[in-house]
This record gives structure tokens, sequence and C-alpha cells, in this order.
């Protein structure tokens, strides 16, 4: 349980994607204080997890007023709630650059217990966690939730069917780099009915979960929110998908075009 529980991780980090050097990003941010995103995750017809994606004013102080509280918390559901999973990440992000300050990461996985509490430091590209500092090859660097919100801002404009580009993040005491290839334009249907999306597949690294054809696609609302509706992975035995089933406080129409529509 705790292997498909950790597919969780992926499709939020997954969400975000970017080239390696300073990526260009929308004026205004797509998303607004009092946006609540919930998803549902399956293995095979099975409901395993839920999960809540909220956005807040920050009520902490940082060098820029106009800042945001990100949270996300996970837990399992159904039969699968023997194993007891409580997950919760907090991110406080710049309003204007979008760029974390503080991660705050508290994970219950039956016995297993962690916490994290990393600062940021872009112009030396440094952050610094419970385990040390590390330094990131490039001054755009995010944590697991803040790379989720900074990829609905980024300016498209450019993207090509067959482009790849790289995210970096910092997760479990190390910074890495996520490849992502954009796939094109595809509509789906959803619980909130169909909506066209723009469809990418980020890359993972066969082993312990996955097999070695896996592939992990993810799609995104193509109108002014940019919020993931699906995430689906082969894994070494079934299928792993995660599902938006609410979207409340939405800033833009779902599903209405804007003038950075793909």
């Amino acid at each position: 349980m705790k292997k498909i529980y950790t597919v969780i991780a992926l499709f939020i980090c997954s969400m975000g994607l970017a080239i390696g050097q300073t990526l260009p990003y929308l004026p205004q941010p797509t998303y607004q204080a009092g946006e609540n995103l919930t998803y549902k995750l399956k293995y095979g017809i099975l409901s395993v997890a839920t999960g809540t994606l909220k956005v807040e004013n920050s009520k902490l102080r940082f060098s820029n007023p106009n800042a945001f509280h990100l949270s996300a918390f996970g837990q399992t559901s159904g039969i699968f709630a023997v194993y007891k999973v409580r997950n919760k990440y907090d991110s406080y992000i710049d309003g204007d650059t979008y760029l974390p300050y503080l991660y705050i990461e508290d994970i219950h996985e039956g016995s297993y217990t962690r916490e994290e509490y990393a600062t940021f430091d872009h112009r030396n590209k440094k952050v610094s966690g419970k385990k040390g500092t590390f330094t990131s090859p490039t001054s755009q660097f995010f944590d697991l939730l803040s790379a989720y919100y900074f990829s609905r801002n980024l300016d498209l404009s450019s993207l090509k069917k067959g482009d790849s580009f790289k995210l970096t993040y910092f997760l479990n005491d190390e910074v890495a780099q996520l490849g992502i290839k954009y796939i094109g334009i595809e509509k789906i249907k959803t619980s909130l009915g169909e909506l066209e999306c723009i469809k990418f597949s980020p890359e993972i690294t066969p082993g312990r979960i996955f097999r070695k054809d896996s592939q992990l696609f993810l799609w995104v609302t193509n109108d002014g929110n940019r919020i993931p509706v699906k995430a689906q992975v082969e894994i070494l035995v079934g299928t792993v998908t995660m599902e938006l089933i609410s979207a409340k406080g939405l800033k833009h129409t779902l599903g209405k075009r804007v003038s950075y529509s793909k």
C-alpha cells in the first residue's frame, strides 16, 4: 500500500513543468485565494485515497506582502484506510514571482513519520532543510507543492508537440529535476463534464513501482485555470489514476478558453 500511495507525490510533482533556465510566466496568477480542489486516487476500480489542494492569502509575513499559502492534504480511503495515511504539505510563495519562501511537510504513513521545514534562498540558489543546505542548478526551483502552482502560470505559447522540459525541485533531502514531454491537446470526459486539456507525459524511473515501459500521462485544462483533471500511470501490477472530483472558488470559468490557452 505504501508503494501505491507514493504515486500521489509523483502526480503532484508532475503537475509542474519547466525548462532548466529562467522560465517565462504569466503576469497574473491563474488561481486565487479561496480555490479548493479535491481529487480521488484509484487503483484499478478501487478508491485508494483522497486529496485536497487549497489556496489562501498568507498570514505569515515575508519580504513581499503579496504572498499565498498553498496547502495539500491526502489520506487513504475505502478499504485502504486500514493502512492509515495522513500527509500534509504547506508552501508559502511570493504572489508575484510564484517562488517559494517556506515549505513544511508532515508525513504519517502507517508507523512511518517524517517532518520537513525548508527555507528557500533563490538569489544564492540554496534551500535549507532539516538535514542540511542544498544547492540548485537554477534560481527558479521549488518544493513539491509550489512546483505545481508555478507550472499553472507558465507561458506555454512556444510549446510544440514533442517538446521536452525540466522542472527543478526539492524533495526528500535532495534537489532533482523532472523532465516532461508535451503531447498535445485532447478532449476528455471528467466528473465535471467534457473538457479540452493540455496533455503531458512526465518522465518516470522504472523500479520498485513502475514497469520499464510504464508511462505517466497528465491532463491539464486548456482554460484560464490550468488545473490538472486527470493523471494515469501503469505500475507493476495494475493502473493508478488520479481524477478531479470537485473544483470550488476558481478564478475563471471552468473550460472557457482565454488568451493564453493553447
